[in-house]
Order: structure tokens, then sequence, then C-alpha cells
């Protein structure tokens, strides 16, 4: 797979946690973590660019391991749509939700199923004080 250019247009994107909790079979035995990666890597593969799979070290929300971001496409985002995020995807039918919903478009593209919607969480919140706080709030940021 090659890196993304600054300036091409983005698919829509799967951000998948594997950090401390998520993917680690001694927190959530009898999921198949490493199939499900495979899984969601085989349909980015089979999607002709459509879609685009990334692993992140940790998302943050533990507790609702595992967890996936969906990021909407290039397009969708200058239209307003924003990352949706998903907790407790452990299981074939929340991959197989994912992938169907993100293959169909995802945010800003494609209502979220109502069986998708149940695994919907909260992104984090940053903590004050941090560098992504500042982001949040506003500071930090270069003028255009």
């Amino acid at each position: 797979m090659r890196p993304l250019a600054a300036h091409a247009e983005r698919p829509c994107t799967l951000v998948v946690c594997r950090g401390c909790c998520c993917g680690d079979p001694r927190k959530n035995p009898g999921s198949d973590h490493a199939g499900q990666l495979a899984r969601l890597r085989e349909a980015a593969a089979a999607s002709e660019g459509r879609l685009a799979v990334r692993t992140s070290d940790c998302l943050g929300p533990c507790a609702q391991a595992n967890v996936i971001v969906v990021q909407p496409t290039t397009e969708a985002r200058r239209r307003g749509a924003r990352a949706a995020w998903f907790g407790w995807a452990l299981d074939d039918t929340a991959t197989d939700e994912v992938i169907a919903w993100a293959q169909s478009g995802g945010p800003g593209v494609t209502p979220v199923p109502a069986t998708l919607d149940l695994h919907r969480i909260d992104p984090p919140k940053p903590e004050a004080g941090t560098k992504s706080a500042a982001k949040a709030k506003g500071r930090g940021r270069r003028s255009r």
C-alpha cells in the first residue's frame, strides 16, 4: 500500500486500534483479533482504492475495545462529515457491518445502519494541558 500524498483525495479510511487493550486476546479472549484486521485489509485491497485501513497504537477508549474509527472521504469531509467511532467491535457481525458501511461510502455519504449504530461511541475528550487539548480549543493552529 502506498502512502497517501497530502494533496491526494483520501478514501474512506478505517483506523483500527491495536494498542494495549484492542486486539489483545488476554482482554477479549475468544475474539479473532488478527482475523478481524486481516478481513478489514482484504476488504480494502478488494475496493480498488475506495477504502483504506490503517492501525493505531491506541485510540483511547480502552474500556470499549475493540475500537474502529471510520474516517470520511476527502469529499465527504469537505461537505462537513466527521469520523464515526465504534466500540466493542469484537465479532464477525460487527466487522461485517463496519466493512459494508465503509464500502457504501461511510460518514457523510450513507446513514449508519441501526445495528452498527449500537456500537457507536464518543471519541475521547482531549486532556487539559495537552497539545491536542490546545488544538481542540483553537490554540496552537496556524492562521490561514
